[in-house]
């Protein structure tokens, strides 16, 4: 059986076209199938033979080595694009000319004015722009989120997320290496995104960062501390060092919050804990097993479902999606932000 037709679809698909066949592709893919609201009938890739061999898989009916092609003679409701970052500009504004929706891969610019450029073009062409950015979709993050928000441990003023690996990155994406631009665009793009959506937005920051690969071009750790507009502070750790570590279970993400009442601890092998004067209160909160997704990236293939799946509910006019084209230009703006800082060595305040 194919993974297109592992999953019942209902009537109410919106029938999209897909830019890029690559490492995530075969991801993304089988998370909007499973979403059973949305059924992919085109894809693009340059290298057209992968492009065949992802639409065989998948039973996708059209192959097309021209994008232009691909919005041209398709008949679409959104188009998803997972190529290179380098890539989006013009894919985003190509979307754009043809009026359609777009859903675009993190990171979403390589830079700053270029993100802004592409939000701007899809408002001024009356279509919305969505970031496939699921990091915040984890079920531990959610569950972690929930907790802070009811209020169990007061208000949180100090925080530490980190998301610290020696896993082989570079090993099934060999490309990452050739970027003068890395940990930050690549992870930072999840953890700072991770940190508004529990402690909101950024007054100021600052970053270190270092690159212990020799061969590599950008960056492979990062030390950022936050000031949060709340007056928490956050500090956001990553690392793809390659180092042996005595624990390591990549690519979970690891957060301990301090509250005015208490504290609240997401550890390793999603164990929640939750500590107030009443005691503390501990329960696992694993993600969802999907048979499609590589188990190595289990918690963050997992969260894919209920990102894409948030984003078709605002693409039905069902309600708001959380990572548009503009709540990512904030998070954006922190990558960038932290690149800044890192070179003069000193605090930034990112522009609002």
């Amino acid at each position: 059986m194919s993974l297109a037709t592992s999953s019942t679809k209902t009537t109410r698909s919106l029938r999209f076209g897909l830019l890029g066949a690559g490492f995530w592709a075969r991801f993304q893919l089988p998370g909007w199938y499973e979403t059973r609201r949305a059924e992919c009938v085109a894809v693009y890739n340059r290298t057209r033979s992968k492009a065949e061999w992802l639409a065989a898989r998948f039973e996708i009916p059209n192959v097309h080595g021209d994008p232009e092609d691909l919005l041209r003679t398709e008949a679409l409701d959104f188009v998803d694009i997972v190529t290179g970052v380098e890539t989006h500009a013009p894919m985003v504004r190509l979307a754009a000319k043809h009026r359609l929706p777009v859903v675009c891969q993190k990171p979403l610019a390589t830079s700053l004015p270029e993100a802004e450029e592409m939000v701007a073009a899809c408002q001024q062409a009356g279509v919305r722009l969505f970031v496939n950015e699921n990091w915040r979709w984890q079920t531990p993050i959610r569950a972690l989120a929930e907790v802070l928000r009811s209020g169990a441990i007061g208000t949180p003023f100090r925080a530490r997320i980190d998301m610290i690996s020696g896993f082989p990155v570079f090993a099934n994406q060999p490309f990452l290496k050739q970027l003068d631009e890395f940990i930050l665009t690549d992870l930072g793009s999840h953890t700072l995104d991770t940190a508004r959506f529990l402690f909101g937005e950024v007054e100021s920051l600052y970053c270190t960062t270092q690159r212990v690969h020799t061969d590599i071009r950008g960056e492979d750790v990062a030390t950022i501390q936050l000031r949060m507009e709340s007056g928490a502070s956050v500090v956001v750790e990553m690392a793809y060092a390659e180092n042996h570590l005595e624990r390591d279970r990549f690519p979970e993400t690891a957060i301990f919050v301090e509250g005015s009442q208490g504290s609240a601890e997401l550890a390793l092998d999603h164990w929640i804990r939750v500590t107030t004067k009443s005691g503390t209160q501990i329960r696992r909160v694993p993600p969802p097993r999907f048979e499609w997704a590589d188990p190595a990236y289990d918690v963050v293939h997992s969260s894919i479902v209920p990102c894409q799946a948030n984003i078709l509910s605002a693409l039905l006019g069902e309600g708001d999606a959380e990572t548009t084209g503009e709540d990512n230009l904030k998070t954006v703006r922190l990558v960038f932000g932290c690149y800044e800082s890192a070179r003069a060595n000193r605090v930034v305040h990112p522009r609002k």
